[in-house]
């Protein structure tokens, strides 16, 4: 800005701005006037945001700052007010007092808007009881299936600080849910602590289908590091066959075994074997859990239901060693898969008979045809020649090429050599397709039921209309009386584009929330762009007094293998931003929990929203060579 600049030329731009809040009102006024009383002044501001967001204000801004003004960069919550506070100055530096005209009105303030988020919040997800650390940003964890089985976990996960379980209804039954959830109020009654529960429903997530089952073999192999180093010995879960135990998550191969073998064998000893390329291996007996017993090997195996386990045991003197052994029972058949390059064609198939595996020659080149199903063959109406698809959360790419009433024919773009396997049950995205999927499957119906008596709040999957939001509102209020909480999952590009219009319908009912979907929105809006669209979720659902949780892979790598990376820990410190952050299940979740708790517990005195908080830094006094890290 120039120093000669007068009030009056940013006067009559911020004027124009003002102006055209209520215009846009105007035009969204059929859905604003559905909003209840208690929640339109979100509804309002929403729109005042939208307008004040359709002009590039960068210079505006710059000129605005060079008068020690508000540049508007944090008015989110309360834009018609920020605005007016602007407006006011300026009018006094010109001499003159600034009235609202006739049809302007003031929209909530500063305080009324933050006020209304925090509200919103304590709606949705209850008083926070969880951290004794103060922290206000809740975090929810997912559950895994073995937490239905295991009480310890979910008491854990409470006394270190969940504020809400998350139920995946994709995965599991009924019964599973009713386990987790008696297990989350005896845990919650037993420390006098407090969880929310969010049911995911399902939704129509488009998926690989079967593969044709491989011979009864299995395998296992020791785990590497990045560059072929030996890094940690594979895990076997020994477990009786007549009643066996599922194996944990991180087993590498389950094998069943005669139970009165696994009652004589001890921790320390040694099992050898001779796999079936010939080769000895050696397993080595860890400690037992239940009617299990752990092993490791360091060597990599395939075995069958004819190799031999046999423990040798020395006896002292001339008595000869006397040997334990037993035989492999029946395993299950090997799961195959497909393994693609760039370059090759697939067909995925209406026919949900199963897929075959690859086959090639010497010379690499596909013998035969490959092929796969998919879980909802009803998107071939939709799908267009020329448009992208993505398998397996995005690790492969292709282009559909021809689109048969049977079958859609993909030539894979990207496959990260000497190719990518691809499974089934695998997510497949099609982000250029117009697919004209419902929001509700008959399955989700079905979930709604024991949802609608058991949850505290209700996931909707790939919602991309405004319609889906008002089906599951009708079909909640058929079963329930209950203020049963709705979250928005953005999770597609449609989705994320219709966002204002799905705020304004979910904002007829209370309380209300949204999920950014990472995972799948990284795939459907490219990589590239996830950043500045999670950014713009953050502001129009701040704008909304609607909150948000930050989701998918936080802290994965901790959650995963114990030990987190320096990226995951600045993306977990930015989830300060939303009103809840999510965990994914993991073999270390509890550890993950306890980190998470101490990251946003630090930053909410640094940043609230988009604000940095001016907290006294210890590094500005110089009396502490490690700054405010002690603080």
């Amino acid at each position: 800005m120039s120093a000669r600049e007068k009030p009056s030329a940013l006067l009559a731009e911020l004027l124009e701005v003002r102006e055209s809040l209520p215009s846009l009102e105007l035009e969204y006024k059929s859905l604003v006037d559905k909003v209840p009383d208690a929640r339109r002044n979100g509804a309002r501001n929403l729109v005042h945001y939208l307008a004040l967001r359709r002009r590039d204000l960068r210079l505006l801004q710059h000129r605005l700052s060079a008068y020690g003004l508000s540049s508007l960069g944090r008015s989110e919550s309360h834009v018609a007010a920020n605005l007016d506070a602007v407006l006011r100055i300026l009018f006094r530096l010109e001499g003159r007092e600034f009235v609202l005209p006739d049809g302007w009105s003031p929209g909530p303030s500063h305080d009324e808007g933050r006020a209304a988020i925090e509200a919103r919040t304590t709606a949705l997800f209850g008083e926070s009881t969880a951290s004794p650390s103060g922290r206000k940003v809740r975090i929810m964890v997912t559950m895994p299936s073995e937490a239905s089985r295991d009480p310890g976990l979910i008491r854990g996960l409470v006394d270190n600080g969940m504020d809400c379980m998350r139920i995946n209804c994709a995965h599991d039954d009924a019964l599973a849910w009713r386990q987790m959830i008696e297990s989350l109020r005896r845990a919650c009654h037993e420390t006098g602590r407090k969880c929310r529960i969010l049911m995911d429903l399902a939704g129509p997530k488009l998926r690989t289908g079967a593969l044709e089952l491989g011979p009864c073999v299995g395998s296992w192999r020791p785990h590497l590091t990045t560059t072929g180093e030996f890094e940690a010995p594979a895990r076997i879960w020994l477990t009786p066959a007549d009643a066996p135990e599922p194996a944990p998550p991180e087993a590498d191969q389950a094998l069943p075994v005669e139970a009165q073998w696994l009652a004589q064998i001890q921790p320390g000893e040694r099992v050898r074997l001779v796999d079936l390329q010939g080769k000895v291996r050696r397993l080595r007996l860890m400690n037992p859990e239940s009617r299990s017993i752990w092993a490791e090997c360091d060597k990599a195996a395939f075995v069958s239901s004819e190799t031999e386990l046999i423990v040798k045991r020395k006896k002292g003197g001339a008595e000869p060693a006397t040997f334990v052994s037993t035989r492999l029972s029946a395993l299950a058949p090997m799961v195959q898969h497909l393994q693609l390059q760039t370059g090759d064609a697939l067909i995925l198939s209406r026919d949900p008979t199963p897929g075959t595996p690859l086959h090639r020659d010497a010379e690499g080149h596909i013998l035969g045809e490959a092929r796969i199903p998919c879980t909802l063959p009803e998107i071939f109406l939709d799908v267009r020649p020329g448009e992208k698809i993505w398998f397996d959360d995005g690790k492969i790419s292709g282009l559909v090429f021809e689109v048969r009433p049977e079958a859609l024919c993909v030539r894979i773009l990207n496959a990260p050599p000497p190719g990518k396997k691809l499974r089934a049950d695998k997510g497949i995205n099609l982000p250029e397709s117009h697919l004209t999927l419902p929001a509700l499957t008959a399955k989700d119906l079905a979930d709604l039921d024991f949802v609608a008596e058991h949850g505290d709040l209700v996931g909707l999957s790939f919602v991309h209309r405004p319609e889906d939001v008002e089906q599951l509102q009708a079909e909640i209020q058929k079963r329930t009386t209950r203020d049963l909480g709705i979250i928005l999952k953005i999770e597609t590009r449609r989705g994320f584009g219709r966002l204002p219009a799905l705020l304004l319908t979910a904002l007829r009912t209370d309380p209300v929330g949204v999920m950014i979907a990472r995972g799948d929105l990284a795939v459907e809006c490219g990589y590239q762009r996830l950043a500045e669209v999670q950014e713009e979720i953050l502001w129009l659902c701040e704008a909304a007094h609607v909150p948000v949780i930050w989701a998918t892979q936080v802290l994965e790598t901790l959650n995963k293998k114990g030990q987190p990376s320096r990226a995951e820990i600045t993306d977990a410190a930015m989830g300060e931003r939303a009103e809840c952050v999510m965990l994914n299940k993991g073999p270390h979740v509890l550890e993950a929990v306890r980190l998470l708790d101490d990251i946003l517990a630090r930053m909410q005195s640094h940043q609230e929203k988009k604000v940095s908080l001016l907290r006294a830094l210890s590094v500005s006094r110089g009396d502490d060579p490690a700054g405010g890290l002690h603080a």
